[in-house]
């Protein structure tokens, strides 16, 4: 019933904030000879008056797709860690939660890359004459049959690269901030206080990777118009340095923030209502802490942003 609660309140971050993701993959890949986009506010309206609100959905898709795939792997990789692992530390936190981002990769970079590219399809069309893509699923079809598995795992390293410690750092700062709080079994305010330290854990892990985000958009968009820009990541870290200066690692981190905190919010809440409803209300929640495996634990790993 853990896993089943995990997928829904995943599921429901996913249709919170692919909103805000979409956004920020317009700012990080978005010319900047010929910006489309002044900023995130702006961003929103325009892509709302050019392409409806289902604008801000599109490549929704794939992430509700891989949802399953990626829970199933954060809770069991995680879970196995820490009791290897033997004891609830702070640093053993940061360690299980590395290991699950990493692992992780392997579902996540296809899934982003599909994603990024249906974000991409239509920019400032409201009815896109000529669709590359159908869906999630044909964008990934395609992408193999013209670049094999080298083309679908497109930006793997650089997934790897922010997963990893983005993962660790979330985890981290989850157990350091649930145990600042001090939440007890019968706090009232006790599910406020993990609404509250998923969310600043997630704006916490998406600072510490911020800057490798946008180079894996921007890889993972490149060849969009059928031309490729960047022939590896150094090449890509370097033109983007020499055109917009170090600034653009900060692009599209505004939208990304706003993301954050409501994205963990919906997860935590949707999770704890599955679960006190299975288990019955005069049961409830056990404890907070994230290494003892009770649903906390859980929830806990349903709030990481880079994922979903």
């Amino acid at each position: 019933m853990d896993f089943v609660a995990g997928c829904i309140g995943g599921a429901a971050g996913v249709l919170v904030g692919h909103p805000f993701d979409t956004v920020k993959v317009r700012l990080q890949v978005q010319s900047i000879d010929k910006p489309l986009y002044r900023g995130t506010f702006h961003c929103f309206q325009s892509i709302i008056r050019q392409e409806s609100a289902f604008g801000l959905y599109k490549g929704i898709g794939s992430p509700m797709m891989g949802l399953t795939f990626i829970n199933a792997i954060v809770f069991g990789v995680q879970g196995n860690t820490m009791r290897l692992l033997g004891h609830d530390t702070p640093m053993n936190q940061f360690l299980a939660g590395a290991a699950a981002g990493a692992i992780q990769c392997v579902i996540c970079c296809p899934m982003e890359l599909a994603k990024t590219r249906m974000q991409m399809q239509g920019t400032g069309e409201k009815k896109s004459s000529k669709k590359m893509y159908k869906n999630s699923l044909d964008c990934l079809a395609r992408i193999y049959k013209r670049e094999g598995l080298w083309g679908i795992n497109r930006g793997m390293v650089t997934t790897l690269i922010r997963e990893t410690p983005g993962f660790g750092v979330y985890f981290l700062s989850y157990d350091v901030l649930t145990r600042s709080l001090g939440c007890e079994p019968d706090d009232r305010y006790m599910i406020l206080k993990l609404l509250f330290a998923g969310g600043m854990a997630g704006i916490a892990s998406w600072l510490s990777t911020y800057p490798v985000d946008v180079i894996k958009s921007r890889l993972q968009a490149d060849g969009v118009g059928g031309v490729n820009q960047y022939s590896s990541i150094a090449d890509c870290v370097r033109q983007s340095i020499r055109r917009e200066g170090y600034m653009v690692f900060t692009r599209g981190l505004t939208s990304t923030l706003l993301r954050a905190f409501p994205v963990n919010a919906a997860t935590f809440a949707t999770v704890t209502l599955v679960l006190m409803y299975a288990r019955g209300l005069e049961q409830g929640p056990q404890d907070c802490e994230p290494a003892q495996q009770t649903h906390h634990a859980q929830m806990q790993q349903q709030a990481q942003p880079t994922s979903l």
